[in-house]
């Protein structure tokens, strides 16, 4: 007798299990989309590199940070937005004012004189954000 050839047509649990790892893919790829969303953007605040304190930029509040003889005072969410901004300073040079309102993540406000640094981090970062600022 000859040998038997192998049995090459799918089953019906060839198809089972083929749907299961269809859905499995398609559930991966929905909670990576709608996960990385959920994340909240956090204003983390250093002085001389050290983290001095943490923020939501979604929930309002209003705080001053003094270091190496500067004074900041900083708001999160103003006007409703998500977003950190120094609103006053006297620190001589106010870059730190004139930056405006940051919103997305790895973005940050500095005050060079103060050695404070207000750092966006956590959340996605969008797809059109720069990968360096120089200047």
């Amino acid at each position: 007798m000859g040998k038997r050839r192998p049995r090459l047509k799918p089953t019906l649990w060839d198809g089972v299990l083929a749907a299961c790892v269809g859905l499995l893919a398609c559930a991966i790829l929905f909670n990576a989309r709608v996960g990385g969303a959920a994340e909240y953007v956090t204003a983390v605040v250093y002085a001389d590199g050290v983290e001095i304190d943490r923020a939501r930029i979604d929930t309002p509040a209003e705080r001053t940070y003094a270091a190496n003889g500067c004074t900041l005072h900083a708001r999160f969410c103003p006007d409703g937005v998500p977003g950190a901004r120094v609103v006053s300073a006297d620190c001589p040079t106010q870059d730190c004012v004139h930056t405006g309102t940051v919103t997305h993540s790895g973005e940050a406000i500095v005050c060079l004189p103060a050695r404070i640094v207000i750092r966006l981090e956590g959340g996605a970062v969008p797809d059109d954000a720069p990968d360096a600022v120089i200047g």
